[in-house]
Parts: C-alpha cells; sequence; structure tokens
C-alpha cells in the first residue's frame, strides 16, 4: 500500500510517452502508470517500455474528457497504492494550422480536452496526494503568448492572483461560447483555441498550487505549470527543433524536485527555469 506511483496522462506516444521513459531513467523507485485513451496503444506502449528493460510500467485507460474515467482510475490507485505521489497531466490536443473544422468547434474541442479534462482528472485525484507530492501541468509558453494578445482587461482577470477556479472556469465558457459566435477577436480574445485554452491550464495550476498551500501546509507539494518546448510529435509536426525526450526533460525534472524542496511552486517552467506570467 505503500509502494510510490506516478501517473502519466496521455503517455502511448509523444511527450507523455517520452515523460515516462525519463521518469524509468532517472530511477524512479514505484511504479508509473501509462495511461492512455486508447487500450490497445497504451499497452503497446507498456511493452515498449517493457522492452527498453522499464519493468515498472503499468497500464491503466483513462479518457480526461470522461469523468467517470477519472473515477475508475481514482479507484484503482487508491485500492492498491493508498495513495498518489506523482502526478503529470499530459494528455492535451491541438489542431492543425489547416484543420477544416468551424473556430467555434476547434475552441469546444480543444477546451473540453486541455482544460476541463486537466481539472476533472486533478479533481479526481488530489484527494490521493500524500505529503510531498508532485503535480505538473503540461501547459504551454503558447499561454504566454496568447495571454499577450489578449484584451488589456482580460490580461488583468488572468493575472490576477486572486482569481478563483469559478472565475476562470467562468472565463473558458466565455470564450467558447464567442468563439461559436465569431465575435470572440471583439470580446478581446485571440485567435487561438489551443493557445487560449493554455491560459487555462496555466492560471489554473496557479490556483491549484495556492488552494494546496491553504489547505496542506506543511504538506511539501509542490505544483507547477511546465511547457516542454516546441517538440517533434503527432500534434507539432516534424519540423520542431525538440525531441519528445527532451521535451521531457522539465515535466521530469519538476516531477523528481527533492523531498525538502519549497519551490519552484505554482509557476509556469520551462527549460527547467521560472519565466513570469
Amino acid at each position: 500500500m505503500s509502494r510510490k506511483v506516478a501517473v502519466v496522462t496521455g503517455a502511448n506516444k509523444g511527450i507523455g510517452f517520452a515523460i515516462v521513459q525519463g521518469l524509468c531513467k532517472a530511477g524512479y523507485s514505484g511504479d508509473i502508470i501509462l495511461t492512455a485513451r486508447n487500450e490497445k496503444l497504451g499497452q503497446e506502449a507498456v511493452q515498449q517500455a517493457k522492452s527498453d528493460g522499464f519493468n515498472n510500467v503499468l497500464f491503466h485507460r483513462l479518457d480526461i474528457c470522461d469523468q467517470s474515467s477519472a473515477e475508475e482510475l481514482r479507484k484503482f490507485l487508491e485500492k492498491n497504492y493508498g495513495g498518489l505521489d506523482v502526478l503529470i497531466n499530459n494528455a492535451g490536443i491541438a489542431f492543425k494550422d489547416n484543420a477544416t473544422e468551424p473556430f467555434g468547434e476547434q475552441a469546444e474541442v480543444s477546451m473540453r480536452t486541455n482544460f476541463w479534462g486537466t481539472l476533472w482528472v486533478s479533481k479526481a485525484l488530489f484527494p490521493l496526494l500524500r505529503p510531498k507530492a508532485r503535480v505538473i501541468n503540461v501547459s504551454s509558453f503558447v499561454s504566454k503568448i496568447a495571454l499577450g494578445k489578449c484584451s488589456p482587461e482580460l490580461q488583468a482577470k488572468f493575472r490576477n492572483p486572486h482569481i478563483s477556479e469559478e472565475e476562470l472556469c467562468g472565463l473558458m465558457g466565455e470564450f467558447v461560447a464567442a468563439a461559436q459566435k465569431g465575435d470572440h477577436e471583439a470580446k478581446g480574445w485571440p485567435k487561438t483555441a489551443y493557445g487560449t485554452t493554455k491560459i487555462g491550464v496555466t492560471v489554473l495550476s496557479r490556483i491549484q498550487a495556492r488552494v494546496m498551500s491553504q489547505t496542506r501546509a506543511g504538506d511539501g507539494i509542490l505544483l507547477n505549470a511546465c511547457c516542454p518546448g516546441w517538440v517533434r510529435t503527432d500534434m507539432a509536426g516534424d519540423k520542431a527543433p525538440k525531441s519528445p525526450e527532451e521535451g521531457a526533460e522539465t515535466p521530469v525534472y519538476l516531477a523528481l524536485l527533492p523531498a525538502g524542496a519549497t519551490e519552484p511552486h505554482g509557476q509556469l517552467v520551462w527549460d527547467k527555469v521560472v519565466h513570469e506570467w
């Protein structure tokens, strides 16, 4: 029951699988739960990890857009481990630049996965976090670029250190509604669905870290958002400068912050450096 355990979402390929490998290569001493929506692809990824000599990698199905799926994972962790030591919310999607779906549809689908999915998994699994746990929400430097393209009013809201989760959820809903109407730019939103969802992930991380400090002071839990960088994956394309292994470096670094560390916490980190929000 006391065996350490790490969960990586969206981990059957790309950055997620590289994070699993990175934890293994760094000598993570517990089990690593590789999750994916597609059971076949997830099991194949686990077999790949085992063939590389990493026998502490296990599969559990998780569709982050399905709250009951997150609940099933919670029950599994509770029964088999009694807690959770590392959570890396990596699963996410991005539409290609040449996508033909209407912008409103892109906004709704991207938000459901990148923001709401991350929030739902967090709500299901946070009660299991043990003292000194590490939580990493994979965001993007694109969130900072998108923030700069928001109206001054929206920027002030997203930078407000006291913004609540409820207020943030309301703003994310407003963006999708405006995108579906086609007046998002007129209302001060940027013309990027992916970037706006990642604003949500970065700000959510800041809120979650603040709440964690208030409700579990003294437990030494560290929670951060991170940017892997522009990585060669199916999602980002083959022209990106970083390999998946290089993209995994910062998430793995944050997951393995030593027990006595007090920072970073509630930050946006890329290339292992804190960047001002």
